[in-house]
């Protein structure tokens, strides 16, 4: 029990910190600035929705999607961890923006903001952006059992109400932090992330190890399983 309570909150930590929901709550904040509370709402739903289907469907098919194209374990672990470490320093070394400013880079990147926001750019890519995809695909290809890989779903369930929450308050969080302790917080999570995405790495490279040795007869096949194996759907 204890295992798969870490496992959750290892689970939910490395979702929370990517997806950053307070991130959402000031960009939410800033594009709506004097919507209905009813609007918002049903914005933050339906952003949420659709960002938990996106996250579901990659942690679904992370399997096949190794299988199709041939992919390594070792290797996406690999890949991932450098991907995560590159945004969680991205995330320590940049400056703080102020709710002014993230709105006009918002339109600037879209051109005009629609009345609509809640998939672009709310569900994508700020709730489920390239980052998040590749965290759970990486969880859920980690998962040594069906109920870790539950586990995942339902980490990736807590934080998507973590921002849906977020972005109903974000009045509230943005007055009571600022742009001070949004900046504060977010080089925190992107510490956690780098050291999650380092270990992504370790773990990866330990793969690799175990695989070239298992090629080179220094192990014994029969006594360890080829970690690169693309992961088989769980029993």
């Amino acid at each position: 029990m204890l295992v798969l309570l870490e496992y959750l909150v290892v689970t939910f930590l490395a979702v929370f910190v990517i997806v950053n929901p307070l991130t959402t709550a000031f960009i939410f904040t800033a594009m709506l600035p004097r919507a209905s509370e009813e609007k918002r709402r049903a914005i933050a739903l339906r952003s949420v929705k659709v960002a938990t289907s996106l996250l579901f469907a990659f942690a679904l098919l992370g399997g096949v999607i190794f299988q199709l194209f041939g992919i390594t374990l070792a290797a996406f672990r690999i890949a991932g961890g450098i991907i995560l470490f590159g945004i969680a320093i991205g995330m320590i070394r940049q400056k703080g923006a102020t709710e002014k400013e993230t709105a006009e880079e918002v339109k600037a990147d879209k051109g005009h903001v629609t009345e609509d926001i809640s998939v672009i750019p709310l569900a994508i890519p700020f709730m489920s952006g390239p980052g998040a995809i590749a965290t759970v695909m990486i969880l859920t290809s980690e998962a040594p059992t069906v109920y870790h890989t539950g586990l995942v779903f339902l980490g990736v369930l807590a934080c998507m109400v973590a921002c849906y929450y977020a972005m109903v308050y974000s009045r509230y969080i943005v007055q009571y932090l600022g742009d001070t302790g949004k900046d504060i917080l977010t080089k925190v999570f992107g510490l956690i992330l780098a050291v999650l995405a380092v270990q992504f790495v370790i773990n990866g490279i330990s793969d690799a190890a175990i695989g070239f040795m298992l090629d080179t007869q220094m192990l014994d096949e029969t006594e360890i399983e080829d970690p690169r194996i693309p992961p088989r759907d769980h029993d």
